[in-house]
């Protein structure tokens, strides 16, 4: 038997999985938790020692799980990375890290934006880009380092993203790859490298940048010190992976026209293959290098998807309902889903606006807000729970709108990410959508893509789609609810008309 590994580098969390190539069953999969950092409104900051010492314990307890379950000792032929986007990760001359990475969901750039707009024009930076300057990105990050953490911008040699920064450790290799470099504003997507002309206008050092690879191509190798660190083989080949995005779709089949996936993460995530680099003039959509060749795809981002659920969780429901899930060996989200379902569609007229990070689609607004909208002494927690699920549905409905507006086929949408484990979410997206739902046999997403990049990266499949085929199929179907969908179908346009009544409020608060 053969084996592949996928390690996805997540915001709250590494996943490590092992999977079986032969059935592309999944033999082994743990998580290792880390903090996040939240200083000021707007930063979020994380150390990367955290992301190694989360990969050590994940690969090392996903290796002695796929000993427990496969009876005997097995071999991992090669590894897949994946990991959260835009994090800005600056390495001296002796790759030891300069401070804390500022990560995707950070929001202070607003001011380097600005300058990168003015500098490049906004016209002209999609042109080179495919993408506007948005906080989330990689430069602006750079460049409110450069201005305001000087210390640590003048000693970098090496500027990696978070899932590279792991490659690092493990392959002592500067690299990425070209779907996660789509993501730093500093890439010329439609030709699949470095932007020299951006480069040049933000006067950003070519040699701070990693050299980069096509998702499936092999990176390096794990070296002798990760090897004694994590229990992997030296030698073992790493494939350049991808962004989480483009990693979770290609673990969830997005890898031919028509294909869409709707993914609850931290983040929510509508993302469609594209043949061709399109391009939204007003940039409220993303348009990267995919995981495939000569392929690239088109998404709309909300924030705060799974991570309005996630808030929810720790300060309003609180260490006791944890600790009492805990205790019937349930999962507390499990359980605040259930107690939504108690809820009716529309929840009574209670809205909830997901923007607890700011907003990228459709909004382009990091000072955006969360917003609890038609509150009444009637309303239970139930209602609040289900409001935010329908909420966040909501904003990726925003997403799919634009895609569907910018011509891009869709035939399927399937639903995944953690949201995707919850009957009653998917039922909310379907009927918010007016769109079938679909669930897929691999529920890993980006953890599950990269270890089929890792297989085509060592030929034991001839090609991405081919990986798809072999190990992914259809395993569930949602139509929409004619009723429900006409009660979303009222509430959908009042959700967007609450935000713009807002939106100079954001301003002055």
């Amino acid at each position: 038997m053969s084996y592949f590994m996928g390690i996805d580098i997540g915001t709250t969390a590494t996943r490590v999985i092992v999977i079986e190539g032969e059935t592309g069953r999944v033999v082994a999969g743990t998580t290792s938790e880390y903090p996040l950092d939240t200083p000021q409104p707007l930063w979020a900051e994380q150390d990367p020692a955290d992301w190694w010492r989360g990969t050590i314990e994940a690969v090392q307890g996903a290796i002695q799980q796929g000993y427990d379950t496969l009876g005997t000792a097995f071999e991992i032929k090669a590894v897949g990375l994946s990991g959260q986007m835009h994090g800005v990760v600056l390495l001296d001359d002796q790759g030891e890290v300069l401070g804390p990475s500022l990560i995707w969901c950070d929001g202070r750039s607003q001011e380097q934006c600005d300058y990168i707009t003015d500098t490049v024009g906004a016209e002209r930076l999609i042109e080179l880009t495919a993408n506007p300057a948005l906080v989330g990105f990689s430069a602006p990050k750079l460049l409110w380092l450069r201005q305001y953490r000087s210390d640590q911008f003048n000693r970098a040699a090496h500027f990696l993203l978070p899932k590279d920064f792991i490659r690092y450790k493990l392959t002592g290799e500067y690299a990425t790859e070209v779907s996660d470099a789509s993501g730093t504003l500093l890439f010329d997507v439609a030709n699949r490298r470095w932007s020299e002309r951006i480069l040049h206008l933000l006067e950003i050092d070519g040699s701070l940048l990693p050299p980069v690879y096509e998702s499936f191509e092999v990176s390096g190798q794990i070296s002798a010190e990760a090897a004694a660190a994590t229990g992997l083989q030296a030698g073992t080949p790493v494939v350049g992976g991808g962004g989480d995005q483009a990693a979770g779709a290609v673990g969830n089949g997005i890898v031919q026209p028509g294909l869409v996936s709707s993914t609850i993460g931290t983040s929510g995530v509508v993302f469609a293959y594209a043949e061709q680099p399109l391009r939204d003039p007003s940039g409220r959509v993303h348009t990267f290098c995919h995981a495939v060749p000569e392929a690239w795809h088109v998404m709309g981002v909300t924030q705060g998807a799974g991570l309005s659920l996630r808030w929810f969780r720790d300060e309003i429901a609180g260490p006791l309902e944890k600790e009492a899930a805990q205790k019937v060996n349930r999962e507390i989200y499990e359980l605040l889903t259930e107690e939504a379902n108690n809820a009716p569609p529309g929840c009574k007229g209670l809205l909830f606006l997901p923007y607890l990070m700011g907003e990228r689609t459709p909004l382009l607004n990091p000072q955006a807000r969360g917003v609890w909208f038609g509150l009444t002494a009637s309303h239970k927690r139930a209602h609040l729970v289900r409001s935010i699920l329908e909420g966040v549905a909501y904003s990726l409905q925003d997403c799919l709108a634009i895609l569907l507006e910018m011509g891009l086929p869709v035939t399927e949408i399937r639903a995944s990410g953690g949201g995707a484990k919850s009957l009653l979410w998917r039922k909310i997206q379907a009927d918010v959508f007016g769109r079938e739902v679909v669930t897929v046999n691999a529920s890993e997403g980006p953890a599950y893509g990269a270890a089929l990049l890792a297989g085509v990266g060592v030929n034991f499949w001839p090609s991405v789609p081919a990986a798809c085929d072999a190990t992914i199929v259809v395993t569930s179907h949602l139509t929409p609810d004619p009723l429900t969908q006409a009660i979303y179908h009222r509430y959908y346009p009042i959700y967007g008309e609450i935000y713009q009544r807002l939106k100079s409020l954001y301003t002055k608060l």
